[in-house]
C-alpha cells in the first residue's frame, strides 16, 4: 500500500537536503507532483496533505481529473508537462495554469489566441531537447533563442514565457545526471543575457532531483517517488 503522506515527507526531505548542499533556500524549488495515470482520489489526498502543484502528461486524462476535482480548483495549480498537439490547444488554454512542453511557435500562438479573457496569463516553458536525442520532443538548443524571442513577443495578457524544461536521457552516475541540467541552466542564462526575463527551470524527476537542484532547478517533476510505480 503506497503511503502518499510518508512519500511526500521523504521527497521534501530530499529536496531540503539537496537545496542545503547547493546553498539554496528550499523554498526556491517547487515540487510538481506528477499525477499522470493516478486517479483523482490520489490528487485529492496529496492536496489534503498540502501539495498544491500537479503535473499531467495526457490532455484528456488531465481534463477529466480537473473536472472531477473542480471543488479544489482555486487551490490547485495545474501544469501540462506532456506533448501538446495543435488540435488540443483550446481546452488546454482554458483549463491549465502552466504548459511546460511548448516546442514550436504555432503552439504558443494558439494558446495565446485561445486563452480566455477572464483568466490570468498562461505560464509557458519551452521544452528543450538538451541531449539532442532524435526520438525526443523539444527545440534544439541552437534554435531556442529565436523561439524564445518569438514567444516572448506574444500578448503578455494571454501568455507569459517563464523558462525552460527538459527531459534528459536517464543516467545513474551523479556527474552524468548533472551535465544536461547544467547545460539547460547555462542556456537560460544565455537567453537572459540577450534580454529575456526567464525565471523557471523545470528539470529533474524522482531519480535525479538532487542533481537538478544542484544545477539550479526551480521546479522538479516527481511522480513515482510520491504516488508509487505506475502500472
Amino acid at each position: 500500500m503506497v503511503s502518499i503522506g510518508s512519500n511526500l515527507q521523504e521527497v521534501k526531505r530530499r529536496l531540503a537536503a539537496a537545496s542545503a548542499s547547493a546553498g539554496r533556500d528550499a523554498k526556491s524549488v517547487t515540487l510538481l507532483a506528477v499525477s499522470k495515470t493516478f486517479p483523482a482520489a490520489a490528487v485529492r489526498q496529496a492536496h489534503g496533505l498540502g501539495q498544491r502543484e500537479f503535473g499531467e502528461n495526457y490532455v484528456q486524462e488531465a481534463l477529466d481529473k480537473i473536472d472531477a476535482l473542480a471543488d479544489l480548483r482555486s487551490g490547485i495549480e495545474w501544469h501540462l508537462i506532456g506533448p501538446l498537439q495543435s488540435n488540443k490547444t483550446r481546452p488546454v488554454a482554458g483549463a491549465f495554469d502552466w504548459v511546460h512542453s511548448v516546442d514550436r511557435l504555432k503552439i504558443a500562438q494558439r494558446l495565446a489566441e485561445q486563452r480566455p479573457d477572464k483568466l490570468p496569463p498562461l505560464n509557458l516553458c519551452l521544452q528543450v531537447n538538451i541531449s539532442g536525442e532524435p526520438s525526443k520532443s523539444g527545440v534544439l538548443p541552437a534554435d531556442t533563442l529565436a523561439l524564445a524571442q518569438a514567444v516572448a513577443a506574444l500578448p503578455v495578457d494571454r501568455v507569459r514565457l517563464r523558462g525552460l524544461m527538459s527531459i534528459p536521457e536517464p543516467a545513474s552516475d551523479p556527474a552524468a545526471q548533472r551535465a544536461p541540467h547544467r547545460a539547460l541552466r547555462e542556456l537560460m542564462d544565455s537567453l537572459n543575457a540577450q534580454g529575456l526575463q526567464l525565471d523557471t527551470l523545470s528539470m529533474g524527476m524522482s531519480a535525479d532531483l538532487e542533481a537538478a537542484v544542484l544545477e539550479g532547478a526551480t521546479m522538479v517533476r516527481v511522480g513515482s517517488a510520491l504516488f508509487g510505480q505506475r502500472a
